[in-house]
């Protein structure tokens, strides 16, 4: 298949903790903007524990010329303090949100610690005091959110959300497509029409990617795992194997009517680029 070259791309980082690592991040952020993505995203700390940073770096990075979308939280997040950071947002020319809930902080039985229980309370509360100022991204979850009763109730939600006035969502991983064509029609059936971005998880190290999915609920594929543990600690056969199961897995995305893809970039360049160059999009 050949991809379009102008597929709508993006691409998520995290605020770097040492200035040895933003240094780093602006090569990687110039590179992998000569694929002109459509924005980049820039994660938020449980709790708000990154919030400085992650202003520092959405501001940092915004002022280059590609539109950068900071992650907003539930978590511990109050009315004043989610007016501050819109009014500082709004001011500086930053035009889209990635609104989620987050990770529940542990012991708080179920609390925020914030004002907002649901991310659809923080679609609503944006809306009502901000109008059309944000384009507003959600988060969906093609194999059903970990903590979610079951995939309709977890669907529901998501359609619940959306009518709160999101303007598109972004997918937690996947390495199945037919969750992700599942979920949207299912979505679709409710009368929901929003955009909603695959997000891709670039596969380099499998010891890591497994603790993570496991943490995340993000499903690897038994025939996956079983390949990538084989594998050992030959990171080039990992990367190899890793780039052409994600490949065939944007090209059937796409192929399919995904609108477009949104990289977990895990603030690397060369494997996100590789991918890229597979698709065909520069």
């Amino acid at each position: 298949m050949s991809v379009n070259p102008k597929t709508p791309i993006s691409f998520e980082f995290f605020p770097p903790k040492t200035e040895e690592g933003l240094a780093k991040l602006d090569k990687v952020h110039d590179a992998l903007s000569e694929r002109h993505p459509e924005f980049f995203s820039v994660t938020y700390g449980a709790g708000g524990s990154t919030q400085e940073r992650t202003i520092n770096t959405v501001l940092g990075l915004h002022a280059k010329g590609i539109p950068t979308a900071p992650h907003l939280s539930c978590i511990g997040s109050t009315a004043d303090t989610l007016h501050y950071l819109l009014q500082r947002y709004k001011a500086h020319g930053v035009k889209r949100i990635v609104t989620l809930r987050g990770d529940l902080p542990s012991g708080m039985g179920g609390s925020t610690g914030g004002d907002f229980r649901y991310a659809s309370d923080l679609v609503a509360f944006i809306r009502e005091h901000y109008g059309d100022a944000f384009h507003l991204e959600v988060a969906a979850y093609p194999e059903m959110h970990p903590q979610a009763a079951s995939l309709d109730a977890d669907i529901r939600n998501f359609v619940h959300k959306a009518e709160q006035g999101a303007d598109s969502a972004i997918t937690q991983y996947f390495y199945n497509a037919e969750a992700y064509f599942h979920f949207v029609e299912k979505v679709r059936a409710l009368g929901c029409n929003i955009p909603i971005v695959p997000g891709i998880m670039p596969i380099t190290n499998y010891s890591k990617l497994a603790r993570f999915s496991d943490s995340c609920g993000a499903e690897i594929p038994r025939w996956m795992r079983r390949q990538l543990e084989a594998y050992a600690d030959d990171a080039d056969s990992i990367r190899a194997f890793g780039l052409d199961v994600v490949s065939r897995l944007c090209e059937d995305l796409l192929s399919n009517g995904a609108p477009g893809l949104h990289f977990y970039s895990m603030n690397q360049a060369e494997i996100n680029l590789q991918l890229c160059d597979r698709l065909n999009i520069h």
